[in-house]
């Protein structure tokens, strides 16, 4: 495949992800406010959170492997401090997910926030050079610098703005357990005192 297929590729895994995070967040509102379907829906979505998390940073990290070392698109400085925060995902959501650990968002919450916040001004400045701070040396490939713009507005930036933001998502959001079946519990009870 060529490099324009990885590309749209990719930036259609975006728009799925974009797609999934606006998902859980509608459900999750709607299941705040009693609809025991979004609840349902949602729970079953999180109930695979960890792993589809982990599938996210494994695709993340192959894509900027892909486009690094394939494609040969220099990282820039901002693009390294990106990667030091996805790579290590990889690792820590598949732990996580073999060892069923609750507490895994723990871990990936701080990394997950820390690369968001850098693709996140790395994307201003993709779009707004005259807002970098000096934060790329001129030794290596400008910051500001966009290597392609898939429908647009998808860029590699923005590609892992979104990673990092769906694993945050689907980490995060949790939804409300079912109520108790009354009847199914007055059996209990009923069979309890017998």
């Amino acid at each position: 495949m060529t490099t324009d297929t990885w590309q749209l590729f990719f930036a259609l895994l975006t728009l799925v992800a974009m797609g999934g995070v606006l998902l859980l967040v509608v459900l999750r509102v709607a299941a705040g406010m009693g609809n025991a379907m979004a609840a349902d829906i949602g729970r079953s979505i999180t109930d695979a959170g960890v792993w589809l998390a982990f599938l996210v940073a494994a695709t993340a990290t192959f894509g900027s492997l892909y486009f690094s070392e394939v494609a040969g698109f220099v990282p820039c400085r901002l693009c390294w401090f990106q990667r030091i925060a996805m790579y290590p995902l990889t690792a820590i959501l598949l732990v996580g997910a073999l060892r069923r650990d609750p507490d895994v968002r723990w871990y990936v919450a701080p990394i997950a926030v820390i690369g968001a916040g850098i693709a996140a001004y790395h994307n201003l400045i993709e779009w707004r050079p005259s807002l970098d701070t000096g934060s790329c040396d001129l030794s290596g490939p400008s910051c500001t610098a966009v290597w392609f713009r898939e429908f647009g507005f998808i860029s590699l930036a923005t590609m892992a703005l979104v990673g990092f933001v769906s694993i945050l998502a689907l980490v995060w959001i949790r939804f409300p357990a079912p109520p108790a079946d009354d009847d199914a519990s007055r059996s209990i009870e009923e069979l309890e005192t017998v």
